[in-house]
């Protein structure tokens, strides 16, 4: 749909009544991206503290999740950790009658994990898409052991799926053996059982794992995932996280806490808990 019809599309909706916040005094509703669930549950307890009598319920499920909890008014802000689509968009304006209105509230290093016991340190992109598209099967291909290759993704509602076929495997499929993990904690655990696993998630995760570091290109040095070289995008596989809402909820409670997640106290807690806060105004990325 072209940018001039979806213009059009929200004038037709916005005609209609407006889909009523779910959210009612001292209740607040997030729901989506796994990777953020860590993150926002911390929120909610520093935010509790300044607001006793507010109700925070955090779900996860997926990015893709978040954004169909949003159009069907099961959720009052969409966690993602990849930009809405335009279908998304267009089922937003069918339900409220407006585009919802995109925060970004921190940065990530999408990391890689294999198990502690891998000796191998570093990657480069493409050896990474090698790995994840199924041309490379035996970690003897890239330095480690002489041992094949066990992959593990996340399921296809997930934003880091989503981002990691974009960035990394150019929008090409996973390898056919790679195997669907159900949220990144679930990442960490298999990987951390699995001698010759790898896997991938957000920055801010890791445990009983071992983060990659990541060239480039074949020439360039290997960079570790830090908040100085997310920033700098020199590490190489960086992206936003989002919240997404219904811009008629931002007048309420949902405003007050967007303002405070994405001010100065929020974004101590992002970088508490390992993601990366947002750069000043006006500077990169």
């Amino acid at each position: 749909m072209t940018p001039g019809r979806l213009l059009a599309l929200g004038a037709v909706v916005g005609l209609l009544t407006a889909v009523p916040s779910l959210a009612r005094a001292g209740t607040l509703n997030l729901k989506g991206s796994d990777t953020m669930v860590v993150l926002a549950q911390r929120w909610a307890v520093e935010y509790a503290k300044l607001r006793p009598a507010t109700r925070i319920q955090i779900t996860g499920g997926g990015s893709g999740v978040g954004f169909a909890a949003l159009q069907n008014g099961t959720t009052d802000l969409a966690l993602a950790s990849r930009p809405i689509r335009l279908v998304e968009i267009e089922g937003c304006i069918r339900a409220f009658g407006r585009r919802p209105r995109e925060h970004r509230v921190a940065l990530d290093g999408l990391a890689i994990y294999v198990n502690e016991a891998n000796p191998v340190e570093a990657l480069s992109l493409d050896q990474l898409e090698g790995i994840f598209s199924g041309r490379l099967n035996n970690w003897a291909a890239v330095g480690g052991v002489d041992a094949p290759i066990v992959r593990f993704g996340r399921e296809s509602s997930s934003g880091s799926y989503e981002f990691f076929k974009r960035r990394v495997l150019g929008g090409r499929d996973f390898a056919v053996r790679t195997q669907s993990v159900s949220g990144t904690a679930a990442i960490l655990q298999v990987v951390a059982r699995e001698p010759h696993g790898i896997g991938y998630g957000g920055v801010a995760y890791g445990a009983g794992t071992r983060h990659l570091r990541i060239r480039p290109s074949a020439d360039e040095p290997a960079i570790e995932p830090t908040e100085e070289t997310i920033l700098d995008r020199r590490y190489p596989i960086w992206r936003y996280l989002y919240i997404y809402a219904n811009p008629a909820v931002e007048t309420g409670e949902a405003g007050d806490f967007l303002r405070w997640v994405t001010g100065p106290q929020g974004q101590e807690v992002v970088r508490e808990v390992g993601y990366c806060p947002l750069p000043p105004e006006g500077s990169n990325p």
